[in-house]
């Protein structure tokens, strides 16, 4: 009995969000999240690029017995270039995906109108 209430409100759930304005909301929360994921993936790689370059530089510095580099002089434009990128990576992703759910919602509105036969 249980199972078949819990079976119930899960597929009418399901069926909620498959309603054109529910599931525009969710495609819209899933594109924005899919740009913060990719934002900070990316602003993430460039930071360890650098660190790895820095990490570098310090040991070939040390094999050379010479005075270790600067870690601002790496990291510093680092992370104003990780900025830039991620940011712009982000907004394109979320400029296409917002584009794309509202072209989509405007398809569905100006398309034939489907009625049920029953």
């Amino acid at each position: 009995m249980l199972v078949r209430a819990l079976r119930s409100s899960v597929t009418s759930r399901i069926a909620s969000l498959r309603q054109p304005p529910a599931a525009a909301r969710l495609a819209r929360a899933l594109w924005i999240i899919w740009a913060v994921v990719v934002w900070n993936v990316v602003f993430d790689q460039v930071i360890v690029r650098a660190g790895r370059d820095y990490l570098a530089a310090a040991g070939r510095a040390s094999a050379r017995h010479a005075l270790r580099p600067n870690m601002d002089a790496y990291m510093r434009p680092a992370a104003q270039r990780g900025v830039w990128i991620a940011t712009a990576s982000g907004a394109l992703i979320l400029f296409t995906g917002l584009a794309s759910v509202r072209a989509a919602r405007r398809r569905t509105h100006d398309g034939p109108q489907v009625t049920s036969c029953a």
